[in-house]
């Protein structure tokens, strides 16, 4: 295929990946109210008193809704826009790599849903009831904007750092990075960790770095075991030729 060919084959497969995200957007939206309250939960419950969660601006809770069904949308489509990836770059891969496509699409949705997973019902959790007791002495009145923003940068960010793994694998199999090149380099591997947790977190504190950081160490040093299972193969089978 030509440069051409392949921008074309690009733009149809990322106008099919936008069909799917409007139609589970639009189903999304359907149950907005229920995403939505699902979303707050972790949030409300640990509002001290009489502390709300309220709007201000006449368009807020529409935009928020939105938003809402956006972010439940992004990751029910997870799986597909995998799969149009892959589809994207197998026609470039060896016979026996374009059969890891469906291990990649599984472990890619699994770890992206994942770390949505970690980030509600852990990150959000502390780091909501960490910064609310701060402010005890005074009377919370969250803007339905501000306590959204503030959870959907966890969801996301949580769920892209959960890939790590997947990307340490994948630029394994190219031959990019070694598993001795990993361990090598993990220092340096901290601290962009260190400075990722620090943009990740929406407040920037300490105890919120920490919630991010010490999971995708843990994850690197898994994306590590990840590299050396990719490398095994490819090493018994430069031995045996």
């Amino acid at each position: 295929m030509s440069f051409l060919d392949h921008l074309d084959e690009l733009r149809s497969r990322l106008f099919r990946i936008a069909i799917v995200f409007v139609v589970l957007l639009a189903a999304c939206w359907a149950v907005s109210d229920h995403i939505l309250a699902f979303l707050m939960k972790p949030i409300r419950e640990h509002l001290i008193g009489d502390g709300d969660i309220i709007f201000i601006a006449l368009t807020e809770p529409f935009m928020v809704y939105m938003k809402a069904s956006t972010l439940a949308a992004l990751f029910l489509a997870s799986p597909y826009v995998l799969w149009q990836f892959w589809g994207f770059v197998a026609p470039g891969l060896y016979k026996k790599e374009r059969r890891a496509g469906g291990v990649f699409i599984v472990l890619g949705t699994l770890f992206f849903v994942a770390g949505g997973a970690f980030g509600y019902y852990v990150a959000l959790p502390i780091t909501a009831r960490w910064l609310l007791s701060l402010g005890a002495q005074f009377k919370a009145q969250l803007t339905l904007q501000s306590a959204f923003e503030f959870e959907s940068r966890i969801l996301l960010g949580a769920g892209l750092v959960f890939e790590l793994p997947i990307v340490i694998l994948v630029l394994s199999r190219f031959g990019i990075v070694t598993p001795a090149f990993l361990m090598r380099h993990f220092r340096i591997a901290v601290m962009i960790i260190a400075i990722a947790a620090a943009v990740i977190t929406p407040s920037g504190d300490a105890l919120s770095m920490t919630v991010f950081a010490v999971p995708m160490i843990v994850l690197y040093l898994l994306g590590v075991g990840f590299a050396w299972l990719a490398a095994k193969p490819a090493a018994e089978n430069s031995a045996s030729s």
